[in-house]
């Protein structure tokens, strides 16, 4: 693969990146990889972890529940709603925006 043509975020690995609501109080993130290779590299806890999405969503670290599933290259990431859905301060009431900063999340440097 050419330098251009290297995947440099999550999204370039990913058959889909989607973000949801998991009741009024969560967002669901998940990373749906094209294969193994794609999932290996997001699914290492030396790469992608609690404190990781703790700074890019500014949410306490210790809130934060990834699951990983090899089986089906899917991760999925959970934590607090910043705000409680549907309540005067929310301006996604189906979390379907959060996973942008995931999706673009720059991959480690091989």
């Amino acid at each position: 693969m050419s330098e251009p043509d290297r995947p440099r975020t999550i999204a370039d690995l990913a058959r889909e990146v989607r973000s949801k609501n998991a009741g009024p109080f969560w967002v669901t993130m998940e990373l749906f990889m094209r294969d193994a290779a794609g999932y290996a590299t997001v699914a290492d806890p030396a790469y992608l972890d609690a404190p990781v999405i703790a700074r890019l969503y500014d949410v306490a670290a210790d809130t934060i529940q990834i699951f990983r599933i090899p089986e089906l290259n899917v991760v999925k990431i959970s934590f607090p709603r910043p705000v409680v859905q549907g309540s005067l301060r929310d301006r996604d009431i189906h979390a379907g925006q959060h996973h942008v900063p995931l999706a673009l999340f720059p991959l480690p440097v091989a």
